[in-house]
Order: C-alpha cells, then structure tokens, then sequence
C-alpha cells in the first residue's frame, strides 16, 4: 500500500488549491524546468509570496519525486539527484494555512551510446532460416536504451538482407558482415552462412487431448537426408485453431521451447517449422469446467472506519478465531471468534497510539499477535507484541520501535522472529523469543539507487520481499539454500518486471509437475483515490506468475487479471489462488498443473465474490483487502466493510442426479 499512502498523501494536501488562490499567496520556484544530468545534484528552492510579492516568512516545504528511482528528491531539503535520464515531475508542497503547490519539471538529459551488443547469433547459420538478432544497446552511464533505432546493413545481400524488427535472412552459402549502427556507434559481425541440411521434421505431443489452460509439450525433430538428427536446427512454431463456440475466436498461447496453452476450447493445428521443412499434428482443448458456486456466509461488519489487512488461525483452545487491522483511524486491532463463520462475533480490540494498523501477524502457535503502527502521535510507531493465548481478553506484551523509523507498513512472524518494515526501504529481523523484550538480530536492505520495499512474507525460512521496482527478493532467514539466518540473511534469487509495481509475493510449488513460482501482484491507482474515503475507488494491476524452478533464470510464465481491477493481498491452498482484488472482490483461481499465459481466459476462474454492503463505511462499495482460507472456509477482509466469510461449494459432476424434492 506504499503507493496508496503517497497518493492520498498527495491530494490531501492539494484538495483546497481553489480556496489557496483566494488567499493571494503561492509558491514561486526558482526554475519551473531544470535539466540536469545524470550523476548530477542541485538545490530545488522555493518561497511562498503574497499578492505584492513579498516573501512569507517561516513556510515549510515538501519536495516528492513520482520517480524516485530515477530522481532522488530529500523531502524538505529540495536536493535532487539525477538518476537516471528522462523527464520527471517534482511537485512542491507548503503545507502551512493555508496548504499551497507547485510543480518543478526535471528533465535528465541521457548519457551518449557507448556500445552495441550482438547477441544470440547460433554456432551454424542455414540457409533459408530466418535469424532474430537480439541486440542491446548501452549509454555511458550504463543504461541500456531499447528506444534507440538500430539500424542495419549488410555487406553482401544476396547472401544475408536484412529485414524489419532486427532479422537477418540467410539466402545462401557464403559469407557477409553485419553492422549495426546507434548515433554514430559501429558495431561489425561476420557471418557464415552454410547449406541447409534439414530434410524433414518430426513433431509429436506429450498428449493430443486436454483442457484449455493445459500445457501441451511438444517435441521436433530435424533429419536430414539421411535420416540423421540436425541437433541445432532452429524449430519454428505456430498455431491455427478452430473454437467450440463459434463466437469465441480459437486463441492461445506458443512458446519458442515448444509449449502450447489454449485459452478457448477447440481443435488446433499445431505447426513446427525450420526452413523449407515442416510438420503438424492436431489436438483437441475441452471445457476446462471448474466453475463452483460461492456463498457469504457471515460477516463482522466494521461501517466507522476503514478496515486493513486480517490473519486466522486455530487459538489454543481449539476455537477459531481473526485479527483485522484498521487504516487512516484510531490505531484499533479487532480480535473475532470466527468459529461459526456464519455468526462472526467480535470478542475483544486492542486500541494503540497509531492512526493505521496496516498489518496483523499471529504466531504459528497461536500464542502471540503483532500490529503493525503508521501514524503515532509521537512519531515512534513500530509495532506492538500482544498475548492472545486467549484472543477474548487480548493483552499487549510490548510495544517496539527501535530503528522502525517511518512507519511499519508490514510485518510477519517466523520462528519467533518477527520481520519488520522500516520507512519502506528496508526489514529488520527482530528475535521476540521473549515478547516482553524483542530485540534486533539482523536486517536487508538492497543497495540499489531510489530502492524501496512494500511486504516480506516467509515460508520454510525464505523471506520473499517486494521491493516494488526492484521486484521480488528471495532471502534465505534459515531454509538453508545460501546459508542464510535471521540475523544474517542472505539474497540468492531475484526477478522484476518493468512496470515496477512489485506490491506482494507468495511463494507456491506445484507438487505433481516440480514446478516451483513466486506469485507477485502489482498495486496501481491510474483512476486516483478519494482522500477523504468516502467515495468508491477502483484499482489496477495484475497477478505475474514467475517460473523460479531455476533459481538463476527465473522467467514469467503466466499471469491473471480482473479487468477494471486490481490486487492486493493473496493466499494460496492446495493449488488454488484466493486473490483480492479490490474493487473486484475475491477471485478463486485453479493453478494446478503447469502454468503457461492468460490464466483468466483459459477459464481457471472458479469463483469470484464482491462485498456488497448497503451499511458499509462507503455504501456498496467493495474494497477487498485479502484473502485466506481456513479450515474449508474463505476469509476475507474489505476496505469499506469489515470481516467476511464465504463458502466454496464442491464440484457437480457432470453426471449428478440433482433432487428436487
């Protein structure tokens, strides 16, 4: 919710700009544009005038970047660094009586190309076998620049031309130079192209029949006249199709390793190809038909304030019961019996100095709670311990703040440790072994330039930290796999994804296929907020599915997305995902086997509910949270609503008898 918190940050200080103007004064900056290069610092200075043009005296100032990977700003300093180039925004905010902006626009002029890369060029070029160049191109400062327009030429074009989009035809035996020029940067390659050998191609499937979302792995073969294996000839695949349902258009998904998904049920030719050779074989995508119904079942209404993120567990004795935070209020933690998830009783709250408690932990035996605290009056937020060995009279054990500057947006409890955010750049682990006296043992914090952290999440002593445009960490805390502990924790995996909105992760290994992935949510705002809360607001962002079966090339494989939606929180439980998705409710999600494209349009949806609630802090205006299961239920938390519990019914089969008595 880092992003969130800015957001709202920002226009509740803009909200009376009308009124501001009526009082004659505003902010003058000393250059509305600054160009500045990369490496390079300089002061931003502002002052507020009234009407004659007199300086008022003693008015504080907030400089914030919208980029701060990019453009370094000290908030009341005004001292910019460049980053990286590019044109950002700085607005300026005085936010005395009465509350005044402005905006500064920072253009960082780019560094000049110092290279070309040629990249992925095979040992043994054929003739009449395309060729994708991969190329890359590189600044002084380091940066690759993809928006360059590289161009191409060859030395001999009735051996190899070029052709759009960076591919080189390879038209007979001989030998030519490619080179490919930036902004005056060379860079040459020679080239030999040989005979083309391949004769014919085999290609079979691991199975000629499925469901849509299933993986087809196909297999190609290259032989050449004598029937001998050309080991390296490059396979080319495609697809054609033929839909069930005649007004949903055949689409799927192929990759270059020669894996197959349908999204809509149907026939499909599928096409492996490598010069003038070719191959096909058909199979057949059915209903995937894993839709349920769904069903509230009870709810624990919270209508005066906003409610955060929750936790359920089994209490000690053998009752279940949840803990909900609550945001932009009065510091209050609630604590429910959920037993009867049908009659959702509130047993007890604790009530701390904070205006949001973002995040609720429990521990694995069910003895201890931790909150996190944004918003303390004394500006000391931290986190507070609490014994809920019995949650019907919750006790705080302790509070802590040492180092957790800036607000804890999250924590988590492993191993009686608990892992702690610090002014969202960094998480301590803090050993509460004894409750009443936690201490620190260890911390992580990456060293790149402008990086900043949302959420940590352990499981089997991995913490999966997201870290926004950094993406995803994967820290050893105690698993083992790089030696790692709490109070030494070391990184060993990572993978992030250019739209830099890396908000949680939650790790998932499919037992049947050996697949292992690290599911990671993004949270945007593109529609803005409502600061005051009292308004609907609707989200963005998706689900990426990232393939970390090889720790050192992880990859995105597939993904899920609610449109006009976005995530949030999310669980996962015997191969399915429960996903809140905001304004989009709860989506249950079938992730069983291997995963491969658009999840959503290959029907692995199973269910969705929306907390629609007449009496809610916002009336009918669903805001949900998170998700988790437990004990054949589904929990859930809304942002304008409360506590909720849901049913997902078994399956029909096809072939039930239903009774209509």
């Amino acid at each position: 919710m880092k992003k969130f918190f800015i957001y709202v940050f920002v226009f509740i200080l803009v909200f009376n700009v009308g009124i501001l103007q009526a009082q004659d004064l505003n902010i003058k900056v000393s250059s509305e544009t600054v160009t500045m290069k990369i490496g390079e610092s300089k002061q931003l200075d502002a002052v507020v005038l009234d009407n004659a043009g007199n300086k008022i005296e003693n008015r504080e100032f907030i400089f914030f970047s919208r980029n701060s990977r990019a453009l370094s700003v000290v908030d009341t300093t005004g001292l910019a660094t460049a980053i990286k180039h590019g044109e950002y925004d700085v607005i300026v905010i005085s936010p005395g009586d009465p509350q005044l902006r402005s905006n500064i626009t920072v253009t960082v002029e780019p560094a000049p190309i110092s290279k070309i890369e040629v990249q992925g060029i095979p040992e043994n070029i054929y003739a009449g076998i395309p060729i994708p160049l991969e190329l890359k191109v590189t600044d002084e400062a380091g940066f690759e620049r993809p928006e360059k327009v590289i161009k191409l030429s060859s030395s001999d074009e009735d051996i190899i031309s070029v052709a759009p989009f960076t591919k080189l035809i390879p038209k007979e035996k001989g030998t030519a130079k490619i080179t490919a020029t930036v902004d005056g940067v060379n860079e040459t390659i020679e080239i030999n192209v040989i005979e083309n050998p391949i004769a014919e191609i085999l290609l079979t499937s691991d199975m000629v029949e499925g469901r849509s979302g299933d993986v087809f792995t196909l297999t190609a073969m290259a032989l050449d006249k004598a029937g001998n294996q050309v080991t390296d000839a490059p396979i080319n695949y495609s697809f054609t199709g033929e839909s069930f349902d005649v007004s949903a258009a055949p689409s799927g998904l192929i990759t270059e390793e020669g894996k197959f998904v349908a999204d809509q049920p149907g026939v499909y030719v599928i096409n492996a190809t490598s010069g003038p050779a070719a191959a096909s074989i058909t199979v057949q995508a059915n209903n995937r038909n894993v839709s349920r119904k769904i069903d509230v079942v009870g709810q624990g209404s919270v209508n005066n304030k906003h409610t955060s993120d929750l936790w359920i567990w089994e209490g000690e004795d053998g009752k279940d019961y949840a803990v909900t935070g609550t945001w932009g209020a009065d510091g209050t933690a609630y604590f429910w019996d959920v037993t009867d998830p049908a009659g959702i009783q509130l047993v007890d709250s604790v009530k701390v100095d904070a205006r949001t408690v973002n995040d609720v932990k429990v521990s694995e035996d069910g003895k201890v709670a931790v909150i996190s605290r944004e918003g303390a009056s004394n500006r000391k937020n931290g986190l507070v311990i609490i014994d809920v060995s019995n949650p019907r009279d919750a006790k705080i054990i302790s509070e802590f703040s040492e180092n957790l500057t800036g607000g804890v947006h999250n924590v988590f409890i492993y191993k009686n440790h608990v892992y702690a955010l610090s002014a969202g750049r960094k998480y301590y682990s803090i050993n509460i072994e004894d409750p009443k006296n936690p201490k620190i043992v260890g911390e992580f914090e990456l060293d790149t330039p402008g990086h900043s952290i949302h959420d940590v999440w352990v499981h089997d002593g991995i913490a999966y930290s997201s870290n926004w445009t950094d993406g995803v960490q994967l820290v050893d805390v105690g698993n083992g796999i790089a030696g790692g502990t709490p109070s030494n924790p070391v990184q060993f995996a990572s993978y992030a994804y250019p739209s830099g909105s890396n908000h949680a992760a939650f790790p998932y290994k499919d037992e049947k296929t050996g697949k292992f992935y690290v599911i990671l949510g993004d949270e945007e705002f593109p529609y803005g907020l409502d600061p005051s809360g009292r308004k609907p607001s609707r989200a963005a962002g998706f689900l990426h599915i990232i393939d970390f079966t090889d720790l050192k090339n992880p990859k995105e494989v597939a993904w899920f997305q609610v449109p006009f939606a976005g995530s949030h929180n999310f669980w996962i439980e015997d191969d399915i995902l429960y996903a809140a998705f905001y304004n989009g409710g709860v989506r249950v999600v079938d992730i069983s086997g291997e995963l491969l494209g658009d999840l959503n349009r290959q029907g692995r949806e199973i269910a969705w509910i929306v907390p629609e609630d007449p009496d809610g802090y916002v009336a009918n205006a669903p805001f949900t949270w998170g998700a988790q299961p437990h004990k054949g239920h589904i929990f859930y938390s809304d942002w304008n609503s409360g506590l909720w519990s849901a049913k997902l019914q078994p399956i029909v089969p096809d072939n039930a008898k239903i009774d209509n008595k």
